[in-house]
């Protein structure tokens, strides 16, 4: 796309928001343009709550499904805005609630602990919620010993790790962050011996024993800019680099596995983000009895430990 066009789409969005008092989330997995143009860029839950907090009467959520369903369960009374239907995450997909269902049956007893990469009806029939960055604070705050921790086994086994609970894992996992191998993340140290391994808790065990550091989006935001280190290999999706370079232009950035890319999160570019402020596409809604369930879970992970 040449500059040109790229100057009059950013205009018409920012007419666009303007005129229905619109806030635009994007995720650090967003494509740049999309990153660019945002009021807030961020993890999933973090942007939901900003939206809360926002005057804004529309909410933008560029991200995927259960990203925009979040920001409904936070602001009911605001319009969720989803302008690329087909953005569906691929791990949220591998739990449904019939399967919840049945596993709770098969545990009695135990808590089921779901990650926020999960659809507002998973959420309901959870008991709390937990993002990448405080999974082991939420699991650990948890009276009951028996933990069905859903849907990502990666996750799970990074908790695992950190707790004595007893963890039932769900076999679910990230698409994307399955493409990173340890093999890529050995080769880059070796090419570049004084860059630092920052991976995300999506990451396969075997790369999570190689990083230097294992944190959220948001942690890897707040790492890089307070370490003296001047390279780092990023583990996780490719889009998190174009924020991190951004933001530290003085440091360089390798992605751990340039194949780490989510087709779902790219989905979203500045064409469908005027379509769905002009034709109000693609409204999110929770039904409220849902809705009010899929909180509780959210509530109960705030009171435990913050979400970035």
């Amino acid at each position: 796309m040449n500059s040109k066009n790229n100057n009059k789409l950013i205009n018409r969005i920012l007419e666009l928001k303007a005129e229905r008092n619109a806030v635009i989330l994007a995720h650090n997995y967003q494509r740049g343009e999309v990153q660019d143009i945002a009021d807030f860029t961020g993890d999933s839950l973090g942007l939901s709550q900003q939206a809360a907090a926002h005057a804004a009467e529309v909410i933008v959520f560029c991200g995927v499904d259960f990203m925009a369903e979040s920001a409904a369960i936070l602001s009911p009374k605001k319009t969720v805005l989803m302008p690329e239907l087909a953005a569906q995450c691929p791990m949220a997909a591998m739990i449904t609630p019939e399967t919840l269902i049945q596993m709770k049956k098969e545990h009695p007893g135990a808590v089921v602990v779901a990650y926020v990469n999960t659809s507002a009806a998973v959420k309901a029939e959870s008991d709390i919620c937990c993002t990448s960055s405080n999974a082991v604070q939420v699991v650990n705050s948890l009276e009951e010993e028996d933990v069905i921790f859903i849907p990502d086994k990666n996750l799970a086994m990074f908790v695992q790790r950190n707790t004595d609970k007893n963890i039932i894992i769900w076999d679910g996992y990230c698409p994307t962050h399955h493409q990173i191998l340890a093999g890529d993340v050995l080769l880059l140290k070796d090419e570049h011996p004084e860059a630092v391994a920052v991976v995300h808790p999506e990451c396969k065990p075997e790369v999570i024993d190689i990083a230097d550091a294992v944190l959220s989006t948001g942690g890897m935001v707040k790492y890089v800019k307070e370490s003296k280190n001047k390279e780092f290999i990023i583990g996780t999706e490719v889009g998190m680099l174009h924020r991190l370079e951004k933001e530290n232009p003085d440091k360089i950035f390798y992605p751990a596995s340039k194949y780490a890319v989510c087709p779902n999160m790219k989905m979203n570019n500045l064409q469908s983000i005027i379509d769905a402020l002009e034709n109000n596409q693609h409204v999110i809604t929770v039904p409220e009895p849902l809705r009010i369930r899929a909180k509780q879970a959210l509530d109960r992970m705030l009171e435990a430990g913050r979400g970035d």
